[in-house]
């Protein structure tokens, strides 16, 4: 079943497949529901167009069906003044829109976030300290071999052990072969 442009499962119930539209919880599936005087245990694909096209009119405007206004979720827009229930990808582009207007009027609120710190007054002292990694990184490359400050071959001042399983360069052998 297809509503407000999301496909749900017809073999979901009505308040657990209106809950899967973003911007609609279990108390606004329900009051859909009761609103329309909906079954709430009948079955998604069990609807019929017209209870379809009642409830995607219901969800697009639950001011005009008499919602009481703290039910919705965007009460006096900033942009526009009125009282506006999001849906779907509507949510995180408002959000986006409403921190980047906080950022550039350099509230408050705008610092906090540019911070990365919490916005609403929370404690910071002993919690929030997720992200932001401060100290040494763990992990990684093995340590570099030091080079020797006295100008001697970096060979000499690699450990003994190293130099004890390696075979002797090719360049000792040949000239113990030119003197016999």
């Amino acid at each position: 079943m297809r509503i407000v442009g999301n496909d749900i499962p017809g073999e979901r119930k009505l308040l657990v497949g209106l809950t899967q539209i973003k911007g609609i919880g279990h108390n606004f599936a329900t009051a859909v529901a009761s609103t329309l005087k909906i079954n709430t245990n009948s079955n998604i694909g069990n609807l019929t167009e017209a209870n379809v096209q009642a409830i995607e009119k219901l969800i697009l405007n639950p001011v005009e069906a008499n919602f009481p206004l703290w039910f919705i979720n965007r009460q006096r827009d900033i942009e526009t003044g009125k009282d506006l229930h999001l849906l779907t990808s509507d949510i995180p582009f408002t959000l986006r829109n409403d921190i980047e207007r906080e950022r550039i009027t350099a509230s408050w609120r705008g610092y906090r976030h540019l911070s990365g710190l919490k916005v609403r007054g929370q404690r910071t002292r002993t919690s929030g300290r997720k992200g932001g990694a401060v100290g040494v990184a763990k992990g990684g490359l093995a340590a570099p071999v030091k080079k020797a400050s006295s100008g001697a071959p970096a060979a000499e001042a690699a450990p003994a052990a190293a130099t004890a399983d390696a075979p002797a360069p090719a360049a000792e052998a040949a000239p113990a072969e030119k003197k016999e």
